[in-house]
């Protein structure tokens, strides 16, 4: 089992109810953080001290608060790790839900379980933490649809960015600054255009506003 685990959560209720299921498995060198910015100080020092943790349990919602931080979330620390320690296990547990961020995390950040907090996250962080140990994938049920290969999710980065500014009122041309702006390519109203009708098609969306809708409701923005 992990030696050493890493928590980074802002609430204090929920790191005691992870650590108490850590020391049910015999894992008792636990250290806690509030902010992702000194996650990633205790896991360059862990290094350094050639005592590395083995696995980090973390949210992706950080309150913002008086202090300024370089990684305000849970996404940004998993990139973190994956691009500069990936021998490193990260386990997410977090309320969020929706299917593109999961499947993102999972598919390019290569976390390697996501847990849903609720009722029966506990229990879940528990099964996630064996499985991972046995290199295994572990997902909560109520989003395991992100490592579905049909349909929605058949859709890429690019596709969610038009939909979530198209969620958030702009029309082509707007989006087309929006993207400009943001070194995102392509970025011309025509490729918008043929984009979005594609998005169309493959939800059977009547209209932009209705392609918001069901992208919504599938928990793709």
């Amino acid at each position: 089992m992990f030696k050493k685990v890493l928590i980074a959560d802002d609430l204090g209720s929920i790191n005691q109810g992870v650590t108490t299921v850590l020391n049910a498995l015999g894992i008792n060198n636990i250290e806690q953080v509030q902010y992702c910015d000194d996650a990633v100080l205790k896991i360059k020092r862990a290094v350094l001290d050639n005592v590395p943790f083995d696995l980090v349990i973390t949210d992706l919602s950080f309150v913002i608060d008086h202090r300024a931080q370089k990684l305000t979330s849970g996404d940004a620390l998993a990139k973190f790790i994956n691009n500069n320690y990936p021998e490193l296990k990260v386990i997410v547990y977090s309320v969020e839900d929706r299917l593109q961020r999961v499947r993102t995390l999972i598919k390019t950040d290569q976390v390697n379980a996501y847990v849903c907090k609720g009722r029966r996250g506990l229990i879940e962080i528990e099964k996630a933490i064996t499985a991972v140990y046995l290199n295994q994938l572990f997902v909560s049920p109520q989003v395991a649809q992100a490592l579905s290969k049909k349909s929605n999710l058949d859709i890429d980065d690019y596709d969610i960015t038009l939909a979530k500014q198209l969620s958030h009122g702009k029309d082509q041309k707007g989006i087309s600054a929006y993207l400009v702006a943001n070194n995102i390519t392509p970025s011309s109203v025509s490729s918008i255009e043929k984009h979005l009708t594609k998005l169309r098609i493959h939800f059977k969306a009547d209209n932009a506003t209705h392609l918001v809708s069901i992208m919504k409701d599938l928990g793709l923005i």
